[in-house]
Protein backbone atom coordinates (compact mmCIF):
# COMPACT_ATOMS: atom_id res chain seq x y z
CA UNK A 1 0.00 0.00 0.00
CA UNK A 2 1.13 3.24 -0.71
CA UNK A 3 0.03 6.76 0.22
CA UNK A 4 -0.18 9.85 -1.81
CA UNK A 5 0.20 13.25 -0.19
CA UNK A 6 -0.51 15.80 -2.89
CA UNK A 7 -1.30 19.41 -1.78
CA UNK A 8 -1.85 20.61 -4.67
CA UNK A 9 1.42 21.59 -5.94
CA UNK A 10 3.92 20.41 -8.14
CA UNK A 11 7.14 22.09 -7.41
CA UNK A 12 9.15 20.57 -3.86
CA UNK A 13 10.09 22.89 -1.67
CA UNK A 14 13.94 23.42 -0.90
CA UNK A 15 15.22 22.32 2.76
CA UNK A 16 18.09 25.14 3.52
CA UNK A 17 19.48 23.89 6.45
CA UNK A 18 22.19 21.07 6.53
CA UNK A 19 22.60 18.17 7.61
CA UNK A 20 26.25 18.11 9.96
CA UNK A 21 25.60 14.72 11.71
CA UNK A 22 27.41 12.77 9.00
CA UNK A 23 30.39 15.69 9.13
CA UNK A 24 30.59 15.33 12.84
CA UNK A 25 31.08 11.60 12.33
CA UNK A 26 33.49 12.09 10.01
CA UNK A 27 35.54 14.27 11.52
CA UNK A 28 35.58 12.33 14.71
CA UNK A 29 36.43 9.42 13.11
CA UNK A 30 39.16 11.15 11.68
CA UNK A 31 40.48 12.60 14.83
CA UNK A 32 40.81 9.19 16.28
CA UNK A 33 42.89 7.99 13.21
CA UNK A 34 44.95 10.39 13.63
CA UNK A 35 45.31 10.14 17.60
CA UNK A 36 46.32 6.39 17.30
CA UNK A 37 48.79 7.02 14.14
CA UNK A 38 50.68 9.87 15.42
CA UNK A 39 52.56 8.62 17.71
CA UNK A 40 53.37 5.83 15.39
CA UNK A 41 54.82 7.66 12.81
CA UNK A 42 57.91 8.99 15.26
CA UNK A 43 59.38 6.25 15.70
CA UNK A 44 61.29 4.94 12.90
CA UNK A 45 62.90 8.77 12.67
CA UNK A 46 66.69 8.50 11.78
CA UNK A 47 69.10 10.99 13.89
CA UNK A 48 72.46 11.86 13.58
CA UNK A 49 73.70 12.82 16.73
CA UNK A 50 76.69 15.17 16.87
CA UNK A 51 79.62 14.66 18.60
CA UNK A 52 80.10 16.45 22.08
CA UNK A 53 82.12 19.61 22.48
CA UNK A 54 81.46 20.24 26.05
CA UNK A 55 84.15 21.56 28.51
CA UNK A 56 85.97 18.76 30.17
CA UNK A 57 84.49 18.58 34.15
CA UNK A 58 87.29 18.47 36.73
CA UNK A 59 87.02 14.90 37.77
CA UNK A 60 87.16 14.11 41.56
CA UNK A 61 90.56 13.50 43.50
CA UNK A 62 89.81 9.40 43.67
CA UNK A 63 87.35 8.42 40.57
CA UNK A 64 85.71 5.41 40.62
CA UNK A 65 85.50 3.96 37.41
CA UNK A 66 83.04 0.70 36.44
CA UNK A 67 84.30 -0.63 33.24
CA UNK A 68 82.55 -2.63 30.75
CA UNK A 69 84.77 -4.60 28.44
CA UNK A 70 84.54 -5.51 25.02
CA UNK A 71 83.63 -8.95 26.65
CA UNK A 72 81.29 -7.88 28.43
CA UNK A 73 82.90 -9.01 31.54
CA UNK A 74 82.80 -6.24 34.47
CA UNK A 75 86.01 -3.96 35.89
CA UNK A 76 85.52 -1.94 38.77
CA UNK A 77 89.01 0.49 38.67
CA UNK A 78 91.48 -2.70 37.82
CA UNK A 79 89.87 -5.27 39.63
CA UNK A 80 87.80 -7.40 37.73
CA UNK A 81 84.34 -8.15 39.64
CA UNK A 82 81.03 -10.26 38.41
CA UNK A 83 78.15 -8.80 38.06
CA UNK A 84 76.61 -11.13 41.14
CA UNK A 85 79.18 -9.65 43.38
CA UNK A 86 78.68 -5.70 41.99
CA UNK A 87 76.96 -3.97 45.17
CA UNK A 88 79.01 -5.72 47.31
CA UNK A 89 82.07 -4.27 45.72
CA UNK A 90 80.47 -0.60 45.49
CA UNK A 91 79.62 -0.57 48.95
CA UNK A 92 83.23 -1.89 49.78
CA UNK A 93 84.59 1.10 47.60
CA UNK A 94 82.68 3.65 48.27
CA UNK A 95 82.22 2.72 52.56
CA UNK A 96 78.17 2.24 52.20
CA UNK A 97 77.93 6.33 50.25
CA UNK A 98 75.38 5.68 48.07
CA UNK A 99 75.84 9.39 47.09
CA UNK A 100 79.44 8.34 45.30
CA UNK A 101 79.53 9.37 41.52
CA UNK A 102 80.36 5.96 39.29
CA UNK A 103 82.18 6.55 36.54
CA UNK A 104 80.39 4.18 33.70
CA UNK A 105 82.73 3.33 30.60
CA UNK A 106 82.29 0.97 28.12
CA UNK A 107 84.01 -0.27 24.63
CA UNK A 108 82.51 0.94 21.96
CA UNK A 109 81.76 -2.46 20.54
CA UNK A 110 79.39 -3.05 23.74
CA UNK A 111 75.70 -3.09 22.85
CA UNK A 112 73.47 -0.30 24.02
CA UNK A 113 71.19 -3.32 25.73
CA UNK A 114 73.75 -4.58 27.66
CA UNK A 115 75.22 -1.37 28.30
CA UNK A 116 71.50 -0.30 29.94
CA UNK A 117 71.24 -3.68 32.04
CA UNK A 118 74.86 -2.70 34.01
CA UNK A 119 72.85 1.06 34.29
CA UNK A 120 70.52 -1.28 35.79
CA UNK A 121 72.45 -2.99 38.06
CA UNK A 122 73.94 -0.02 39.82
CA UNK A 123 70.45 1.14 40.24
CA UNK A 124 69.24 -1.66 42.19
CA UNK A 125 72.39 -1.39 43.82
CA UNK A 126 71.28 2.35 44.91
CA UNK A 127 73.96 4.12 43.26
CA UNK A 128 71.99 6.88 41.37
CA UNK A 129 74.96 8.93 40.56
CA UNK A 130 76.32 7.62 37.21
CA UNK A 131 78.58 9.72 34.40
CA UNK A 132 79.46 8.15 31.36
CA UNK A 133 82.64 8.49 30.37
CA UNK A 134 83.83 9.18 27.10
CA UNK A 135 86.90 10.13 24.96
CA UNK A 136 87.23 14.10 24.99
CA UNK A 137 86.79 15.94 21.79
CA UNK A 138 89.62 18.70 21.26
CA UNK A 139 88.32 21.20 19.22
CA UNK A 140 90.37 22.14 15.90
CA UNK A 141 91.08 26.31 16.17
Amino acid sequence: MSVRLDHGEDTLTEVHEINVTPFIDVMLVLLIIFMVAAPLATVDILVNLPASSAEPQPRPDKPLYLTVKADLTLALDNDAVSRDLLRNTLDAATSGNKEARIFLRADKTVPFGDLMEVMNLLRAAGYLKVALVGLEKVPTP
